[in-house]
């Protein structure tokens, strides 16, 4: 596994949300929350990347975009990732592959 490399992909609605979330931890403490220096390398190429692939975080209506982005992953989530009360450890079930936006 030494030259091989892992391939996520994200539809754009899961890149743009997930790029705005990276962009807000890494201004924040993170010497709380992370607990091993190694951590960072992935954390940054992860960030990056969907920085260059993302025209839209420049965007004058970035806003706007990211709100809608948001509406609709929650929508299509329903009540998976919202805990039930009582019901923190439930298995939600396996999650669906949707290959509309690759970051390598």
């Amino acid at each position: 596994m030494e030259n091989s490399q892992i391939t996520i992909r994200l539809t754009p609605d899961e890149a743009l949300v997930l790029s705005d979330w990276l962009e807000r931890v890494q201004m924040t403490d993170l010497d709380r929350m992370v607990d091993d220096p190694a951590v960072w390398a992935p954390i940054h190429r992860i960030a990056g990347t969907l920085d260059k692939a993302l025209p839209e975080i420049f965007a004058a209506d970035y806003g706007a975009r990211l709100d809608a982005a948001r509406r609709r992953l929650r929508e299509d989530m329903g009540d998976l990732g919202v805990p039930a009360s009582g019901d923190a450890g439930r298995d939600a079930g396996p999650c669906r592959e949707v290959p509309d936006h690759e970051i390598s």
